[in-house]
């Protein structure tokens, strides 16, 4: 039975991972860490989740604050493993790519060069990591993620975060005003297909992944109009207004409009649960016992 430690376990990820592991694994093989640091006990951890990261648009306002939170924490979950012979999973991002990579069909193995420090993390990251394992065998693994959509968590910072608010919105009867303009696609993913994809990828046969770090991985691309529209269907009085925020719109218009995630489909078997329609209906009825 693994050992984990989740590190950034208070984050949107975080807060639902350790449930999803503890579920999964027993309370008493999941610790969950944040700022305040562990005392008194022997975990003998033996897999790191290391989710610590400042988002895209926030860490544009402050990027040493997200260089600093990014890679710090990312050495430190590397360096502990490779001493105490630890598995190591770190999210990386669509953030990752940049304006000159292929938009349409991202490809697993393409160009990566970002304009936002969150993105020089995400490509430093998977460097590290794929560093420490071809140098020092760390058993390194890690996936990009699109847009993350939860109903559990307020979003933090992150330019896909208006996927998340427009729910909140339609369900409390307010009128959205929509930080990404009409016609820009991006790749989303359900928070609950997102933890199932951490946990598949580290309990996957390693002698069958080519990539570790790191695959694309994805459920379902759409602009605002597409989640408006669909959202219609079930408030149909609900209205939205374009008010775009400048540093969201560049960073959302140098990502992938739509990643090929067909390696971790083939090397680890990834396979999302959610597409637009079941999510819209989950995340709706989900909210309105927790807001109404």
């Amino acid at each position: 039975m693994k050992k984990i430690l989740i590190v950034g376990s208070g984050g949107q990820i975080g807060t639902e991972l350790v449930k999803k592991l503890r579920a999964t694994y027993g309370n008493e093989n999941v610790v969950a860490s944040d700022l305040r640091p562990l005392t008194g006990e022997r975990y003998n951890i033996d897999t790191i989740y290391n989710l610590a990261a400042i988002l895209s648009a926030t860490a544009e306002k402050n990027p040493m604050l997200g260089w600093n939170v990014g890679i710090g924490s990312l050495v430190n979950c590397l360096e502990t493993a490779r001493i105490f012979n630890c598995a190591v999973f770190t999210p990386s991002s669509i953030g990752a790519f940049g304006a000159s990579t292929p938009h349409d069909n991202t490809p697993q193995d393409t160009i990566q060069r970002p304009n936002t420090i969150y993105g020089v993390t995400k490509v430093t990251g998977e460097l590290l990591s794929d560093y420490y394992f071809t140098r020092f065998g760390v058993d390194t693994r890690s996936v990009r993620f699109p847009g993350l959509i939860s109903n559990l968590t307020l979003p933090g910072g992150g330019t896909t975060d208006y996927a998340v608010e427009i729910y909140y919105a339609a369900v409390k009867g307010e009128k959205f005003y929509c930080p990404i303009s009409k016609g820009t696609y991006m790749d989303m993913m359900y928070m609950p297909d997102a933890l199932d994809a951490m946990v598949d990828i580290m309990e996957a046969d390693p002698s069958k992944l080519v990539h570790r770090n790191s695959f694309n991985v994805t459920a379902m691309s759409f602009d605002p109009e597409i989640i408006y529209n669909a959202i219609k269907k079930y408030y149909p009085n609900f209205e939205m207004e374009y008010k775009f925020d400048p540093i969201r719109q560049a960073i959302a218009d140098s990502w992938p409009n739509k990643m090929d995630d067909s390696c971790a489909r083939k090397e680890w078997g990834w396979n999302p649960k959610y597409d637009l329609d079941k999510m819209t209906v989950d995340m709706i009825e989900t909210l309105k016992k927790k807001l109404l």
